[in-house]
């Protein structure tokens, strides 16, 4: 009698504990996306709020601690300079596209040094604007080149304020391409993108039929999944299964596959001249990352390392390097 009340006493307990355990891997795993979604928008929605949260390389434990509480915060970018901050005869063109819902507006700075000259249209990296690029515009004036250095949706004197990584943002890249096309004269166009922007210009290619002359890619990173996993790896933290999420959840909320998000895929559409230019130590897009973009790469190419540099501008910490690769390539 008495092993058969231990008996049911055990069974009835181990269900109790079956249940309980059951509870708590829903609660974690809903509350595990509930966390993923907010910081998916956080990531991916600018806000009002002036503080901007830092890098994750700049952070201390704290701080890292309170960005995976609470998520990150990001300003909408915006720059109080004039468009004389490129040069004299700068001037500002808005951009209106017709996206097929709300239109939206793109704002850029146009410099014309002549139909004679390569026109190199400059495009940003992810939650920055135009002239965080100044002084690589400023390098390619100097180079002989005319340009147009844009902001994203989202970003600087354009309208929106979202980011998608290179997605959405491949479609100003195309209007932008299209628009000197047929307003602006000069003997060939040039894109040149870092980071987010790299990454746009070679969607644009791949998805949107864009042909520029030549591409310039920096800081260029192999797809959205470890370019997430790499921020976590920055933080010291696992990035499984947060960064699935982060990515599956941004996409959900601003319509779009992250995980299709693939530049090596894009790479392959890249038959034009092409040159991928990345840091040895950069730690959001690891250089193998960016050597498995080249190697995608089936028309003429070259690429070129910086050593001991990392995610930055290469102009601001080698500018003689950068102008002489540059220049060879331009020319």
């Amino acid at each position: 009698m008495k092993l058969s009340r231990a008996s049911a006493f055990l069974r009835s307990n181990r269900k109790r504990l079956i249940a309980l355990t059951t509870a708590f891997v829903v609660l974690a795993f809903v509350a595990l996306n509930v966390l993923a979604y907010n910081h998916a928008g956080a990531m991916m929605r600018y806000t009002d709020v002036s503080a901007r949260t830092l890098g994750p390389e700049s952070l201390g434990t704290w701080e890292k601690l309170k960005v995976l509480l609470n998520g990150v915060n990001l300003p909408r970018p915006v720059s109080q300079l004039e468009p004389t901050a490129m040069g004299p005869e700068t001037r500002e063109l808005s951009i209106a596209i017709d996206t097929g819902r709300d239109p939206l507006t793109l704002c850029a700075w146009y410099n014309d040094l002549g139909e004679e000259t390569p026109l190199v249209i400059i495009f940003h990296g992810y939650s920055t604007e135009k002239t965080t690029l100044l002084r690589e515009a400023k390098g390619m004036l100097e180079l002989g080149a005319s340009v147009l250095l844009v902001d994203f949706r989202g970003s600087g004197g354009s309208s929106e304020s979202y980011c998608t990584v290179g997605v959405h943002e491949a479609r100003d890249v195309a209007a932008m391409v299209r628009y000197a096309r047929q307003q602006l004269e000069h003997s060939s166009i040039v894109l040149f993108g870092q980071s987010m922007g790299a990454v746009a210009i070679m969607r644009a290619v791949h998805k949107l039929d864009v042909q520029p002359d030549s591409i310039i890619l920096e800081s260029v990173f192999d797809s959205m999944l470890n370019t997430v996993r790499n921020r976590f790896d920055s933080m010291g933290v696992p990035s499984f299964p947060s960064a699935e999420l982060l990515v599956f959840w941004g996409g959900q909320q601003l319509d779009f596959d992250g995980f299709e998000h693939d530049p090596i895929q894009y790479a392959a559409s890249l038959t034009c001249r092409t040159l991928v230019r990345h840091g040895s130590e950069d730690p959001r897009a690891k250089i193998s990352e960016a050597r498995s973009v080249f190697d995608a790469v089936p028309g003429p190419k070259t690429f070129h390392e910086f050593r001991d540099l990392g995610h930055e501008s290469f102009l601001g910490r080698r500018p003689e390097e950068w102008k002489a690769v540059v220049s060879k390539f331009l020319n």
